[in-house]
């Protein structure tokens, strides 16, 4: 509000200081707030020189994540070991080395697979794989999987490289193409990592465990999708060996691929919503709604708001909650913020 009480508008047209002598109608400009936070989604590869680099393989250096994930996977695995090891007398079925055996029955419990190769013999048996299955799905679903999310993200630009090979592609260009496409690189590159899995899966259990291709292609096909009917498994010591790191990337990889399917559907059907409410023609009765002060006319600030929450990008809630936090910095009750109000907000 200025001296004279006149409201001015949430959003004031930027003063054009280069006289004309020709008037011409002046659009509305808006301009980023010089604090505004960066969007989120921005690869760290983009570095201030506007190059992007792949992400280095630095053996001294891991992600916060990966280290969550090792300390807590190597911490489920150790127990599960020890205690399935300690009761290997107790554990049924067909065994090969008894601390190998201890590590595949703790992952393929974990995974919940479940082949029936190794089974529980008796009550303490039974009670451990029930406390080890529960504990292994919270594990996979709420920490492996964030990870294996980070390790396809990271990914992204060397997709978008190898998509864009033959042509020149800017920083800034490759930057808005990862953005905008993010959702669908993360299902493409998932759906590669997939098929390499169920190759190498397949293979291996050919040549090493001496299945015919159809039944090897079969146990990948149970073993992925954690069905484990147990008719085809890992039998030897080497296949053990193999199966401790395959199964658990396998079904993992799985998980996340159905889960981008998932989050790409989501996606689409967003921005059709974005694409239908920005192509509409507005009416008399979507001027009233947008018309917030109910002075009569609908200001930009006023369309914008409007137009947001039909796209359902914000509700009437945050809209609430906002007012409610600009209520608190209006120390004055003028309508507007300035750096007095901010400061006696703070004070007070």
């Amino acid at each position: 509000m200025d001296a004279n009480g006149v409201k001015l508008p949430l959003l004031s047209k930027p003063l054009d200081s280069t006289p004309t002598d020709k008037k011409e109608p002046k659009r509305r400009r808006f301009r980023r707030c010089k604090s505004a936070p960066l969007a989120e989604g921005i690869p760290r590869e983009a570095n201030l020189n506007g190059s992007i680099q792949c992400s280095e393989s630095v053996p001294g250096y891991l992600h916060p994540s990966f280290k969550r994930v090792a300390i807590l996977l190597a911490l489920y695995i150790g127990f599960g070991t020890v205690c399935f090891y300690l009761a290997k007398n107790e554990i049924d079925g067909e065994k090969t080395n008894d601390i190998l055996d201890a590590v595949y029955f703790c992952i393929v419990t974990m995974t919940t697979v479940g082949y029936g190769d190794l089974v529980p013999g008796s009550a303490l048996t039974k009670l451990l794989a029930c406390a080890f299955v529960f504990s292994g799905m919270a594990l996979v679903g709420l920490i492996l999987s964030k990870a294996a999310d980070y390790l396809v993200e990271k990914q992204e630009i060397m997709l978008f490289k190898a998509l864009h090979l033959h042509n020149k592609v800017g920083p800034a260009e490759m930057l808005k193409e990862i953005e905008t496409n993010r959702v669908r690189y993360k299902c493409v590159t998932a759906f590669i990592l997939l098929l390499l899995l169920i190759v190498a899966g397949t293979a291996f259990l050919v040549l090493v465990e001496h299945l015919d291709i159809v039944d090897a292609f079969y146990c990948v096909c149970s073993t992925i999708t954690t069905l484990g009917y147990g008719d085809k498994s890992f039998s030897t010591e080497a296949g053990r060996v193999f199966a401790v790191f395959w199964i658990l990337t396998s079904t993992i990889c799985v998980a996340q691929f159905f889960l981008y399917i998932a989050e790409l559907n989501t996606e689409n059907r967003r921005r059709a919503l974005v694409k239908w409410v920005l192509s509409r023609r507005m009416t008399h009765v979507d001027l009233e709604a947008a018309d917030l002060d109910d002075d009569g006319v609908v200001d930009a600030a006023e369309f914008i708001i409007y137009k947001l929450k039909e796209m359902g990008k914000i509700s009437q809630e945050d809209i609430s909650l906002i007012l409610e936090e600009f209520d608190d910095l209006d120390v004055d009750q003028s309508g507007t913020l300035s750096v007095s109000d901010t400061t006696l907000a703070q004070s007070s």
